[in-house]
C-alpha cells in the first residue's frame, strides 16, 4: 500500500467520454450534455467569475456566427494574438465551428513576426487582445492584403478609436447574434461541414533554427490525441485545472481541448506573473507546467527555509528525508517498512502539508511537466513532498503529448511509455520516432521540411534516447544539441544543465563546449532569490547587471556550480561560466515563448563572452 493517493490517479477512462469525430463537434456535445455546470472561470477585477457551459457555447456560436455573417468561407483562417483567456477560446470554437481554422499567435511577437505568420498562413480575420496587440496589427496590415477585419477583446483606451477595418469582439458576437435570429439552424449546419481529414489548427514551431514552421493539425489528429489522452491520464469534471501557458503553444492548447473532453474545469489566471499567488487561489487537482514553474516553486521553498526557525528547518529536513526514503523504495518498486510509512505520516502532518499548502498543490493528485527536460531531483522532491510527477513528452507535430509516466510506476529522468494512442521507437542511430494518428499532416507551403520529419511513415522528433527494459524511454538531448569536445567526448549537455538549474539562484543555463577543449556555461540567475541573497549579506548592486557582476554573486554561483561538478565525470564538468548580466523574458529573442533559452541563438549572440571563457587555459 501506498502513502499516495494512488485510487483514483491512474485509472484509464475507457470509451469517448463525449462524441465528435471533428474538435468543433466534440465541443458542442459537450456543452449539450454538461449544459449548466461550470466549465470555466477567470479573474476580473479581483473576483473569480464563472463561465457555464451553456454560456461558453452561447459566446463561441456568437463569435463563429458573426465571422460567417462577414464572410468568413470554410477552410479561412482566424489567427488569435492575445494573452491566455476566456476569450481566446470563445474565439478559437467561434473559428472551428464555423469550419474555419484557427491560428495562434505568441502576444510577446514583434509587429514584424505577426507579419510573416498572417502572410505565411494567409490570415482573413485577426483577433487581438487589446490596444498594444492592435498596434501590432495596424503597423503590418498595410502588407497584408488578404486581411479583412481586426476585432479587440479588450477595448480599454480604443472607444473613441475608429478605424473601418477594427471592430470590437463584443461587437463581433452581436452580429452572429443578429444572424442567429435570421437563420437559427445555420450553426448547427455549419458545424458538420469539416470531415476528420481537414485542417483544424496552425501551430507554429518556435523558429529556433530559423523562420517559424507552420504545423498543420487535422481534426482527427486532435481528437485522436485527446482521446488517447484521457485514456492514459483520464482527467474528471471533478478536476480543477490552470490555464496559463500560451494557448498558441501545443502543450496548453491540447490540454484545453482534453480538459473540453473530459469536462475539467479550467481555470484562467491574470497573468503569467501571478501564477504562484493563482495557484494557491485555485488549488488544482490536475496541474501541468513547464520545469521552470516547478523550479520555481522548488526555489521559493529553498529560500524561505533559510529564513525559518532552526526548529522548523529541523522539522522540514526530517520530514522531507523520511519522504526521501519512501521516494526512493517507491521508485525502485520496493515495500516500505511499516515504521517508515509511520514517520512520513508523522512528516507530512508537521511539515510536508504546509510545503504543499504554501505552494497550492496540497489537493493535486497529480502533476505534469514537460515541453522540457526537467532534473531527476526535482522530480523526487515532489515524490517526497507527497504529490506525483508525471513526465510526459511530446511535440508539435505529435499533437503534444506521445508518451506518459503511469503514476504507479514513476522513473525520474524517464519520459514514459507510449500513450495508447501511438507507437514511439528508438532509430538505429538513438533518435525518438513517433507513429500514429496525432501525427500532423506537414509543414504549411513547406514541402521538403515535411518530407525531412515524415519519413517511412515515421514522425523523425530530432530527439535521442534509449528505451529500458520496462518500456520507459528517456530523451537524452536532441540530436543537434549533442556535444563532441575537442577530445572526442559525446556529452549531452542537458543533463548538466538541469542539475545547474536545480540551484535556487539559478534560473538557467546553456553548456558550451562542442569541438572546445572543456565546458563552459552561460548561466542565466534568479533574480529574486539572488537580490534577496544580496540583501541578506549587504552586497551593494544598483541594477541587474552590476548584480551579476558583484564578486560575492560570483563566488555564489561557483560554489552551486561546484555542487553540480561533483556529480559528473572530468571531463563533463564545467569549468568557467559566465552570467548573462541581461534580464531576459519572453520578448526577448534569447527564450523560446515558453521561457527556454534559444541554445542556438545564444552561441550566436554571446560568441564574444564565449570565447573570453577560452582565451586561457581552464
Amino acid at each position: 500500500m501506498m502513502l499516495w493517493d494512488y485510487a483514483n490517479v491512474d485509472t484509464a477512462v475507457r470509451g469517448i467520454v463525449v462524441p465528435g469525430d471533428t474538435v468543433p463537434t466534440m465541443f458542442w456535445n459537450a456543452v449539450l450534455a454538461r449544459g449548466d455546470k461550470v466549465a470555466l472561470r477567470q479573474k476580473e477585477l479581483g473576483i473569480w467569475r464563472e463561465v457555464t457551459w451553456r454560456q461558453f457555447g452561447d459566446a463561441a456560436r456568437e463569435v463563429g456566427l458573426g465571422l460567417i455573417a462577414l464572410g468568413l468561407a470554410p477552410g479561412e483562417v482566424v489567427s488569435i494574438l492575445a494573452n491566455t483567456r476566456k476569450e481566446w477560446l470563445y474565439a478559437d470554437f467561434g473559428c472551428l465551428g464555423a469550419a474555419g481554422v484557427t491560428n495562434g499567435i505568441y502576444p510577446t511577437d514583434s509587429a514584424a513576426q505577426v507579419e510573416f505568420l498572417c502572410r505565411d498562413s494567409d490570415t482573413k480575420y485577426l483577433v487581438v487582445e487589446d490596444e498594444e496587440q492592435l498596434d501590432k496589427a495596424l503597423e503590418v496590415r498595410e502588407r497584408l492584403p488578404g486581411l479583412r477585419k481586426i476585432f479587440v477583446i479588450d477595448m480599454e483606451g480604443l472607444h473613441e478609436f475608429s478605424d473601418p477595418q477594427v471592430m470590437s469582439l463584443d461587437a463581433l458576437r452581436e452580429a452572429g447574434r443578429k444572424l442567429a435570429a435570421e437563420q437559427p439552424r445555420l450553426w448547427e449546419e455549419r458545424l458538420r461541414l469539416r470531415q476528420p481529414g481537414d485542417l483544424a489548427i496552425l501551430i507554429y514551431t518556435s523558429g529556433t533554427t530559423g523562420k517559424p514552421k507552420g504545423a498543420m493539425l487535422s481534426h482527427r489528429n486532435l481528437i485522436h490525441s485527446v482521446r488517447g489522452t484521457n485514456m492514459g491520464i483520464g482527467q474528471t469534471e471533478d478536476d480543477e485545472r490552470m490555464a496559463f501557458l500560451p494557448l498558441c503553444h501545443v502543450a496548453e492548447r491540447q490540454a484545453a481541448y482534453a480538459s473540453i473532453y473530459a469536462g475539467a474545469k479550467m481555470n484562467f489566471v491574470e497573468h503569467p506573473e501571478t501564477v504562484p499567488e493563482n495557484v494557491r487561489e485555485i488549488q488544482p487537482t490536475f496541474f501541468g507546467a513547464v520545469p521552470r514553474v516547478w523550479e520555481k516553486f522548488y526555489s521559493a521553498i529553498q529560500i524561505a527555509l533559510k529564513e525559518a526557525l532552526p526548529i522548523e528547518r529541523w522539522a522540514y529536513d526530517k520530514a522531507i528525508g523520511w519522504g526521501y526514503e519512501v521516494a526512493d523504495l517507491y521508485v525502485a518498486g520496493k515495500p516500505i517498512p511499516a515504521l517508515l510509512k509511520l514517520k512520513y505520516r508523522i512528516g507530512k502532518f508537521v511539515a510536508l502539508d504546509n510545503i504543499r499548502k504554501v505552494i497550492g498543490i496540497h489537493k493535486a493528485r497529480v502533476l505534469f511537466t514537460g515541453a522540457a527536460p526537467i532534473s531527476p531531483d526535482l522530480v523526487r522532491w515532489y515524490l517526497a513532498l507527497g504529490v506525483p510527477m508525471s513526465e510526459v513528452w511530446g511535440q508539435t507535430e505529435s499533437c503534444s503529448l506521445a508518451t506518459y509516466t503511469p503514476l504507479n510506476r514513476i522513473k525520474p529522468g524517464r519520459i514514459g511509455i507510449p500513450g495508447p494512442f501511438n507507437e514511439v521507437k528508438v532509430s538505429e542511430d538513438g533518435e525518438l520516432l513517433i507513429r500514429g494518428d496525432n501525427v500532423f499532416m506537414g509543414y504549411l507551403n513547406l514541402p521538403d521540411k515535411t518530407a525531412e520529419a515524415l519519413r517511412d511513415g515515421w514522425l523523425h522528433t530530432g530527439d535521442v534516447g534509449d528505451v529500458d527494459e520496462d518500456g520507459y524511454f528517456k530523451i537524452t538531448d536532441r540530436m543537434k544539441d549533442i556535444i563532441i569536445t575537442a577530445g572526442g567526448k559525446n556529452i549531452t549537455p542537458s543533463e548538466i544543465e538541469n542539475q545547474i538549474k536545480f540551484s535556487p539562484y539559478v534560473t538557467d543555463a546553456v553548456v558550451i563546449g562542442d569541438k572546445r577543449p572543456y565546458l563552459t556555461a552561460l548561466i542565466m540567475i534568479d533574480q529574486e532569490n539572488v537580490e534577496k541573497f544580496a540583501q541578506d549579506h549587504d552586497i551593494p548592486f544598483s541594477n541587474y547587471a552590476s548584480l551579476c557582476r558583484a564578486p560575492e554573486v560570483q563566488a555564489l554561483i561557483k560554489e552551486e556550480l561546484d555542487k553540480v561538478n561533483k556529480q559528473f565525470a572530468r571531463v563533463e564538468q564545467v569549468k568557467k561560466f559566465r552570467l548573462i548580466e541581461v534580464r531576459l523574458d519572453a520578448e526577448d529573442e534569447e527564450l523560446t515563448p515558453t521561457m527556454k533559452l534559444k541554445r542556438k541563438f545564444v552561441n550566436q549572440k554571446y560568441a564574444d563572452v564565449i570565447e573570453s571563457m577560452y582565451r586561457e587555459p581552464a
